[in-house]
């Protein structure tokens, strides 16, 4: 597979029939619920999870999303996602990026990106990140 960035945290899927929409291919709102698993499966390999957010009163949360849909992908097609972090300004912004690629062919069917912000839980207003975000994710970034 030819990845957009070095070293991706990947994930297998793989669509089911639930996942099938009225035009015989996965529904684009599976891919967005995808790339939260993969977010959430990353962020917590990295060390941090949704109990440390809680505990913290800090989330990085979604200010923005986009997706690329390019192919289509079937029932039964074996699938591998990739994310990244690839952008951070260290104090209050994250970005984070995604590939889903078709195993038997290589081709990429999906392209995305978050733009993400630390909030306080408590308020749901933007703060800086605690230390131990930048002690996690930071080292975790690739080049943009």
């Amino acid at each position: 597979m030819e990845w957009d960035y070095p070293h991706p945290f990947t994930l297998p899927a793989t669509p089911g029939g639930d996942d099938i929409d009225g035009l015989n291919h996965t529904n684009n709102a599976v891919y967005v619920q995808w790339c939260e698993r993969i977010g959430w499966a990353h962020s917590e390999t990295l060390g941090l999870s949704l109990a440390d957010y809680q505990r913290l009163d800090r989330a990085m949360v979604i200010r923005k999303a986009a997706y690329d849909y390019l192919l289509p992908s079937v029932q039964g097609d074996a699938l591998t996602l990739g994310t990244w972090i690839v952008a951070s300004d260290g104090k209050l912004t994250m970005q984070r990026r995604f590939q889903l690629v078709r195993e038997r062919d290589g081709a990429t069917i999906l392209r995305g990106h978050w733009d993400l912000v630390c909030i306080e839980l408590g308020s749901g207003k933007p703060r800086r990140m605690p230390p131990e975000f930048c002690e996690t994710y930071l080292p975790a970034m690739v080049p943009a």
